[in-house]
């Protein structure tokens, strides 16, 4: 009865109508560092109390009976999220949008991490998006609060008459908040990027990327509210990216949530007949371990 209860609500939000001016692939919407499980212990072998009447009294370590440690975290986080839209009539329209996040930790200092997407949508009868993006990062000294990271990344996208997109980066990031309910991190890389458009000259170019991304939960961890924005000019040349969104996410269940994001991307180098800017409004369900 609860499977069929999760299917309707998915079917339910799958099919739902979204306000979608365009679909774009956005930029990596990565998971939150876990807190560390690590348990402090101290180095003493007893321990004094204090009592009312101003005596001491020392206990033995060997004669308590110590916690069992905490379970650690396991190595592979991930999260999934897929959302859509279907319309007919005046205008005909189909969407699918597939996005991820994957962490998996290798050791308390370096882990490997991935961001892939998909979009594929088509507006009476005719292709109008298809959008495909991956990368795949590095991070040493995740758990510290100055860690440093690097990344290579693809992209196509027949929105913006892209064939190929091809990023390399290293720099490094910073933990401004990292406490239970709020989590704020900057990051800052120096990019090589290689773009082939279907009309354009090719670009290669080098850009400084920098990224702030938030995290906050409420309720239990029943609400939660993220942000993430980029901005990228290029060095030398006027050439400018930046995108940025923000989702709130209300948990379902335990491992599935209800997710709504706004999104808004802009590139100042596009091809001619395609904007500069593109917004986008979707609502889906997220399945997430972590």
């Amino acid at each position: 009865m609860k499977n069929s209860r999760f299917f309707v609500v998915l079917l339910l939000f799958f099919l739902i109508n979204v306000c979608a001016i365009a679909q774009i692939v956005e930029q990596p919407d990565p998971l939150r560092p876990s807190l560390s499980d690590t348990v402090k212990t101290v180095k003493s072998d007893s321990i004094t109390i204090s009592t009312t009447d101003s005596t001491q009294v020392v206990i033995k370590k060997d004669t308590i009976k110590a916690e069992p440690p905490k379970p650690t975290r396991p190595p592979l986080r991930y999260r999934f999220t897929a959302d859509g839209t279907i319309t007919a009539g005046n205008v005909d329209r189909a969407l699918l949008q597939l996005t991820s996040a994957i962490d998996y930790q290798l050791s308390n200092y370096f882990k490997l991490s991935s961001n892939p997407s998909f979009v594929y949508g088509k507006q009476n009868g005719l292709l109008a998006e298809r959008e495909w993006f991956g990368d795949l990062r590095t991070t040493l000294r995740h758990e510290k609060r100055l860690y440093y990271l690097a990344f290579g990344s693809y992209e196509r996208s027949n929105l913006r008459q892209i064939t190929h997109r091809w990023t390399v980066a290293a720099g490094a990031g910073f933990k401004l908040l990292d406490r239970k309910r709020a989590y704020i991190s900057i990051t800052d890389v120096v990019m090589q990027e290689y773009t082939d458009f279907v009309e354009l000259d090719d670009i290669n170019i080098f850009r400084n990327s920098t990224r702030l991304y938030g995290e906050y939960t409420f309720d239990k961890d029943r609400f939660t509210i993220s942000h993430t924005a980029f901005y990228q000019p290029a060095i030398g040349q006027y050439n400018v990216r930046w995108n940025a969104s923000v989702s709130v996410q209300v948990k379902l269940t335990a491992a599935t949530s209800l997710r709504t994001t706004l999104a808004n991307a802009y590139e100042s180098l596009v091809v001619p007949g395609r904007q500069n800017n593109d917004l986008r409004f979707t609502v889906g369900l997220v399945y997430e371990k972590k």
